[in-house]
């Protein structure tokens, strides 16, 4: 199952991401037309766009956001309310009164995280694109492809590149096929170049070759910071790369500070705890793995952090400014459209709602009615045999008074003799 799963994924973000690479591929020869085969610039640029495609999810999200927080003390009175209640009637009344309150503010359960759903795909292709830009950018595996075909014709290349994808981690590496070679040279670091240009000086002595070798230096050199190297080699070789992690780290912690202190996390919550608690983990794995992983992907992540900072101070002032009672009109607005093109009239939801519970406490009045009844009846008849047992007259046989009466006169016999 885990297999299958996995494999879908694959095929969902290989597409997203091949899109993702030709926008790559226009902005990396929109730089290159200004002498600057950077991919840090592009990087950049990149996560801007997307980051302004995803504006308006984000807002979405928010919006939802405030929504349940207004319909929290709601929900928590109607859980209260049916605490430790598992039987089919209440769970029914449960359900039904969940609706009617989701509806009450034109929302559903499903609200707030439809934005989330649409966007991991996307940042998943993001980390997929940027992790091996070659793969998915033409125009930057040009170059790549300039260097390999020569390299993979030399004698002894296959048993060098071997070992050198084992010390730079190169997954699933096949000396025999292109793309893993110029998946092995995306990863190398200014001495591996140096290695390889030692082993094999034939290949880099070629103008060609070495017009492609200054661009993907170009291409990777971002500040001083080799893009496709992790920026940690080891606590006794600190270097300025270290300054990716650490920023990635503060810019999730303060965007997600920002968002807490906008009032999106409720105190009251039950799920305001863990908040608290992720805003201080999640920023420290993102520092381990911007530690760990290519600097390009902390990059992004550094940018794409930044901008979610600025993006949630422009939100949260939207957002105070944002009447709770328009945006539940908007919604209901909304729900309402879709109603009406399947048909039904506007009002109906809430009504069916209502009439369900209408029902529900209908059967139960009159089950309880029942019951009184029952009750009542014998309480009657149990008086109406006590009483006649006590008045002397002959109760009616097979009663709990004519049962007395044996009894009664059983003893008087025994008295007698």
């Amino acid at each position: 199952m885990n297999f299958l799963v996995l494999t879908k994924a694959g095929s969902i973000l290989g597409p997203i991401a091949t899109l993702f690479g030709y926008v790559m591929d226009v902005l990396f020869r929109f730089t290159s037309s200004f002498n600057c085969y950077n991919l840090g610039i592009c990087i950049i640029l990149f996560t801007i766009i997307t980051k302004v495609l995803l504006f308006p999810l984000t807002i979405k999200q928010q919006e939802s956001t405030r929504l349940m927080k207004l319909m929290n003390p709601e929900i928590q009175a109607l859980q209260k309310k049916y605490k430790g209640k598992t039987d089919e009637v209440s769970m029914t009344r449960q359900n039904a009164e969940m609706r009617a309150i989701y509806e009450k503010y034109g929302s559903s359960p499903t609200a707030g995280c439809l934005p989330l759903v649409i966007q991991l795909p996307i940042l998943f292709a993001l980390y997929r694109l940027i992790y091996n830009i070659p793969a998915y950018v033409p125009s930057v595996k040009t170059y790549f492809e300039t260097v390999a075909d020569p390299l993979m014709k030399q004698p002894g290349f296959d048993t060098t590149a071997t070992a050198m994808a084992e010390q730079f981690k190169v997954m699933k590496f096949d000396v025999t096929q292109m793309n893993s070679i110029i998946d092995l040279l995306y990863k190398l670091t200014t001495e591996g170049w140096e290695t390889l240009q030692g082993s094999f000086p034939a290949v880099f002595a070629d103008s060609a070759v070495q017009n492609a070798v200054s661009v993907i230096h170009q291409m990777n050199n971002f500040f001083g910071i080799n893009l496709a190297a992790a920026p940690f080699r080891g606590f006794s070789s600190p270097n300025v790369a270290w300054l990716i992690p650490i920023l990635a780290g503060l810019t999730q912690f303060f965007s997600t500070k920002l968002m807490s202190d906008n009032g999106s996390t409720d105190p009251d919550q039950p799920g305001a705890a863990m908040m608290n608690q992720m805003m201080v983990t999640m920023p420290l794995v993102s520092v381990f793995i911007c530690f760990t992983l290519p600097a390009a992907i902390g990059l992004y992540w550094v940018v794409q952090g930044a901008l979610t900072l600025v993006q949630q101070i422009i939100v949260n002032k939207r957002m105070d400014k944002v009447d709770v009672n328009e945006l539940v009109a908007k919604n209901v607005e909304k729900m309402n459209k879709k109603r009406a093109k399947k048909g039904l009239p506007a009002a109906k939801v809430t009504s069916n709602a209502n009439a369900s519970l209408r029902s529900i406490e209908q059967k139960e009045e009159r089950e309880a009615e029942a019951k009184s009844d029952i009750r009542k009846s014998a309480n009657q008849k149990q008086m109406q045999e006590s009483k006649d047992y006590y008045s002397g007259k002959e109760p009616k046989p097979g009663s709990i008074a004519a049962k007395a009466r044996m009894v009664k006169n059983y003893n008087e016999k025994n008295n007698n003799k």
